[in-house]
């Protein structure tokens, strides 16, 4: 499924179906999220996600306009996977405010350094930021978005049950899961077709 204008729901029945569809998110987040030591966390996208977040918007600021809701789904869409590749929000969090600017300027580049393996296959870097320059001269920011795109025997072991690991490789920052919980590993590999 993909999320369209027609596959929205109106306030009204999103009000009505909110709280069931929260729990439905919140059991997928919990297997979708990555830490990558105590200071990168991935959250692997998934279609559920992503329409949460739309009908939240919607909801939160009360559009209910075409234009409106067409800046929503242009917004949110791109960051639905599309069946060869994750799609992932990465956040670079450090509660101290003195050290994530620190971090920031030393961490420059790393979004480009996360990497996601599926056994058996050499690791395969992310595409970082295609909506915009997320990265200026002195330091990264805060928040990416990550796609990692696969081939189609990296698709076919995954689907067969694959180890699947995240890591990144950056001079200031390194970090690998080793192979993902079993649950963890079937969610992100049934984003793929």
């Amino acid at each position: 499924m993909t999320i369209t204008r027609d596959s929205l729901m109106t306030l009204e029945a999103y009000a009505k179906a909110r709280t069931s569809m929260r729990e439905q998110v919140m059991a997928q987040k919990k297997l979708r999220r990555v830490k990558l030591g105590e200071n990168i966390l991935l959250i692997f996208e998934n279609e559920l996600l992503i329409r949460y977040q739309i009908q939240e918007m919607l909801r939160v600021e009360k559009i209910f306009e075409e234009d409106g809701i067409r800046h929503e789904l242009e917004s949110y869409v791109p960051l639905v996977p599309t069946g060869s590749n994750f799609k992932v929000t990465m956040q670079i969090e450090y509660a101290d405010e003195n050290q994530r600017r620190t971090m920031l300027t030393k961490l420059k580049g790393v979004e480009d350094r996360v990497w996601v393996r599926i056994d058996g296959h050499d690791p395969v870097f992310a595409i970082a930021d295609e909506d915009l320059e997320r990265e200026n001269e002195e330091k990264t920011s805060a928040v990416h978005f990550l796609r990692f795109e696969f081939s189609a025997g990296m698709i076919a072991a995954a689907k067969s049950g694959a180890a699947i690991s995240v890591g990144v490789d950056h001079p200031a920052y390194t970090a690998n899961t080793g192979a993902l919980p079993e649950a963890a590993r079937a969610s992100l590999a049934s984003d793929l077709r």
